[in-house]
């Protein structure tokens, strides 16, 4: 009964999309490239007790399984995890920052009515040992290179900061239960239910007048002076503060018109301490990829470093660029046996020359003219050569 059938979310991928992918990731990985960052590799498998605890993946998205010896293991769920683990252990300097960055594919178990992808590829980058707010600039900037070279022009990155979301919770709630209650209705971009819930909450009408403004600000630079009013708390202020400085590094960058600012943005990826954002399309739902700093993720390898960094869906990319690649050009020698040899010597020339090539026997084709209907052009090597000559 399973013969044609894939485990929950596996999906095959046909030549079509295939091609559109290779081109897609050689466009993403060249820009990547150009900007200093070294692409590395960690293997599919981890130990569940190190990058699967560290993942920050929820429990029930981890695919597990037992090693010879009885230990946990798991596919690897995100990069990032896995790229701070290779990069603590093996060549981490404290006194130089680390560009690294990746091509690989993760793995996150779905419920059996979500028709998600369990398996998809993530190309994405992490700067290691970098403080700064010029760094955060640089990831999203350079994120923004890479979408426009994979030839999406239709987008925008939404940043934000996690401290400014849980400063006013604190100030106003006090109460962590209560602030993720919150918290959930934000990062689920549901609106709606946020302000019921808020209308519902024994607070002051001031109070829950400042939970539902925080609703409002996304935006340009203007947003800023509007949140820092919001706000009482030192985390808070900060927070918007760092975004101003942030805007203006990405002024310089000159690229002001791809991005927003969202202070309502929050992850349920739980390493996140300070900027973070997202990027969407216009013509797709969910984000195409997210990032942002995550500073105390280096200390649970035992090697303290500030860190961010950025990972893009190839999928939902694919998705929102819409049209796919058209079919590469192939070309095709048909011979028989007898001209085998001038057919051989036909394709190494053309594959000389760059060209993909099919060798092709003429006695394992049914129908001639249904096969070589397929192909850009094709040479023919059929009979003998006198025979060819009289004809």
């Amino acid at each position: 009964m399973f013969m044609f059938e894939k485990p929950l979310g596996m999906r095959d991928t046909l030549p079509l999309l295939y091609e559109t992918k290779k081109q897609l990731r050689q466009k993403m990985t060249g820009a990547i490239e150009k900007w200093g960052f070294q692409f590395i590799e960690t293997p599919t498998l981890e130990f569940y007790d190190t990058v699967g605890v560290q993942s920050a993946i929820l429990e029930g998205q981890l695919f597990k399984l037992l090693d010879q010896e009885g230990h946990t293991l798991v596919l690897r769920p995100d990069m990032t995890a896995p790229i701070a683990r290779v990069a603590a252990s093996r060549f981490y300097q404290e006194n130089y920052p680390l560009r690294l960055a990746y091509d690989a594919n993760v793995f996150r178990a779905q419920q059996r009515e979500g028709g998600r992808p369990a398996e998809f590829e993530q190309i994405g980058t992490e700067l290691i040992g970098d403080a700064t707010t010029s760094g955060d600039a640089e990831v999203i900037a350079l994120m923004i290179a890479v979408l426009k070279e994979a030839g999406l022009q239709d987008f925008k990155v939404a940043i934000g900061h996690i401290g400014f979301a849980d400063a006013l919770f604190k100030e106003i709630l006090g109460n962590q239960e209560r602030a993720d209650v919150l918290r959930r209705y934000l990062y689920e971009k549901n609106y709606v239910g946020y302000r019921e819930h808020v209308k519902s909450l024994p607070l002051s009408s001031i109070d829950k007048g400042r939970l539902l403004q925080l609703l409002q600000l996304r935006g340009g630079e203007e947003q800023l002076s509007i949140a820092a009013d919001l706000v009482s708390s030192r985390e808070g202020k900060e927070a918007a503060a760092e975004l101003g400085k942030l805007w203006s590094h990405l002024e310089d960058f000159g690229v002001l018109e791809s991005v927003k600012l969202d202070l309502n943005l929050v992850s349920h990826m739980s390493y996140y301490t300070g900027v973070l954002f997202e990027v969407y399309a216009g013509n797709v739902g969910f984000s195409l990829g997210n990032g942002g700093r995550y500073n105390q993720l280096f200390e649970r390898f035992n090697t303290p470093a500030a860190a961010t960094g950025f990972g893009i869906r190839l999928d939902r990319l694919i998705e929102s660029l819409g049209e796919q690649e058209e079919t590469p050009d192939i070309h095709c020698v048909l011979y028989s046996q007898e001209r085998r040899t001038e057919a051989l010597k036909c394709t190494a020339l053309l594959r000389g020359q760059g060209k993909r090539v099919i060798l092709q026997d003429i006695s394992g084709v049914n129908d001639v003219d249904a096969y070589t209907k397929q192909f850009a052009d094709v040479a023919y090597f059929i009979g003998s050569r006198k025979e060819e000559q009289d004809g």
